[in-house]
């Protein structure tokens, strides 16, 4: 149960990987954010 065990939060964040154990943080997007990615991509 360490940095090798990938089914534990800590073998997960040595491993770079996300899962049921070490889940990611949203990005929340206001609607104006939303709004300015649009009009960017034409």
């Amino acid at each position: 149960m360490g940095k090798g065990d990938i089914k534990t939060r800590r073998g997960k964040i040595a491993n770079g990987s996300y899962g049921a154990r070490r889940k990611r943080k949203i990005k929340k997007t206001t609607p104006s954010d939303a709004k300015a990615g649009a009009a960017k991509k034409k």
